[in-house]
């Protein structure tokens, strides 16, 4: 499975951006797809995660301004971020969790995202 994120940027306080997340390989067994975050000095945090049946869930700090979706007929993950802050300046990494035969994360190089006036 290859991730291939784009759509990071410098975007202003306020704005927003569309992270994309091409998928693609034996993507068969993959049951959720989601994105963490890295900001400079810390670690790896989870940001959103949706599933194959379509549940979603965020961490409480984005809740309300970014929306996690997916395009299965595409191979296509997104992430629309909204009302950006500067506490959400960091890398954006996709990912792909494989539950059958085995568990498996599989991860994209990550894309820059800069919220700063």
């Amino acid at each position: 499975v290859q991730l291939v994120e784009s759509g990071g940027g410098l975007v202003q306080p306020g704005g927003s951006l569309r992270l994309s997340c091409a998928v693609s390989g034996s993507i068969s067994n993959i049951a959720t797809m989601g994105w963490y975050r890295q900001a400079p000095g810390k670690q790896r945090d989870f940001v959103a995660i949706i599933s194959n049946g379509g549940w979603t869930d965020y961490v409480d700090s984005v809740k309300g301004r970014f929306t996690i979706s997916r395009d299965t007929a595409k191979n296509m993950l997104y992430l629309q971020m909204k009302n950006l802050k500067p506490e959400d300046t960091g890398v954006y990494y996709c990912f792909a969790r494989q539950l059958m035969p085995n568990l498996v994360n599989y991860w994209g190089q990550g894309t820059q995202v800069t919220v700063s006036s």
